[in-house]
């Protein structure tokens, strides 16, 4: 399962986590990916979708 939105194609982003003195570590932000289930040429598929994807 990759964690990357099927519709938008947001996927994880990398970067630091800066603690309160001030050293750094490695981190990811993940999307809110949700498996929903789609009728895709008339039949039902699991996609995986973020939340914006899912309000709009």
């Amino acid at each position: 399962m990759s964690r990357i939105c099927e519709v938008c194609g947001k996927g994880s982003v990398a970067g630091n986590q800066i603690s309160h003195s001030v050293k750094h570590t490695k981190r990811v932000w993940r999307p809110n990916l949700q498996k929903v289930k789609v009728l895709q040429d008339g039949s039902p598929k699991r996609i995986s979708v973020c939340t914006r994807c899912l309000r709009s």
